[in-house]
């Protein structure tokens, strides 16, 4: 596993648990995670080459005494047999290219984005800008549509929308922290992308990417031994590095 380990963050001997919200906004019941981009990761394939589809995989290849993983969610769209869609970059390695071709589906609603860490933090680009921000990238998944862009809700969506479904996503906020949003299987209601993207501004993020619908589901630490529905790229958020980070800056 050499080749993957040698990508994690391992810099923390002391941690604080990662906190899950649970936020009602419009009616609709959502689960959240604001979290730093160093204390996350995207995964696809192990070091044989093999996809890995389920959250126990990812687990086994992930967690550590000392990088201990607390919550697991579905990346981007994906084409059948697990395959992403478009970009996927997992330990700085281009596992499959940027998709700028036309199609049916969210994720050809123009523009679609990537979700990217790098070594300015992370961001939620447009597919199209991805060029520029590509060197030094650790980590990144394609999906679709953008549900914001520099603040602005996609133009295509409509706020009396009728298409009601469960719904994941990722933006980024003004203190460059990533914020995961899911709906709640139970939430008595489901939002539309117009009210999705109208969510994550109430989150403080002026960029945001929709990364699937019915199937996403998000895990604890706890739930990741039994089975879950098969996904492509699988994201990882690990226990927060906050006191050894507060350390570092004081020294």
């Amino acid at each position: 596993m050499k080749g993957i380990l040698s990508c994690l963050c391992l810099s923390c001997s002391f941690s604080l648990a990662v906190e899950l919200e649970e936020v009602v906004f419009k009616e609709v019941e959502y689960q959240v995670l604001t979290v730093p981009p160093a204390d996350v990761d995207l995964f696809w394939k192990n070091n044989d080459g093999q996809i890995m589809r389920q959250f126990s995989q990812v687990f086994k290849l992930a967690d550590r005494p000392e990088r201990q993983v607390a919550f697991m969610m579905n990346g981007g769209i994906y084409e059948p047999g697990g395959v992403p869609s478009g970009l996927m970059v997992q330990c700085g390695k281009l596992m499959r290219p940027l998709n700028l071709s036309a199609g049916k589906g969210n994720f050809y609603l123009k523009p679609n984005g990537v979700f990217l860490i790098g070594a300015d933090g992370a961001k939620v680009v447009n597919a199209q800008a991805y060029v520029k921000y590509k060197d030094g990238v650790r980590c990144a998944v394609q999906s679709g549509p953008l549900l914001l862009e520099s603040g602005k809700i996609h133009a295509k969506f409509r706020a009396e929308s009728s298409s009601r479904l469960l719904r994941n996503g990722v933006g980024v906020n003004a203190a460059g922290d990533v914020v995961f949003a899911i709906t709640k299987r139970h939430s008595e209601q489901l939002p539309n992308l117009y009210e999705f993207a109208e969510f994550f501004k109430s989150r403080g993020c002026d960029h945001a990417l929709f990364l699937d619908g019915d199937i996403s589901q998000l895990y604890g630490r706890d739930e990741l031994a039994k089975p879950n529905n098969n996904f492509g790229s699988i994201i990882v958020v690990y226990e927060s590095n906050q006191l050894e980070e507060a350390k570092a800056a004081s020294d």
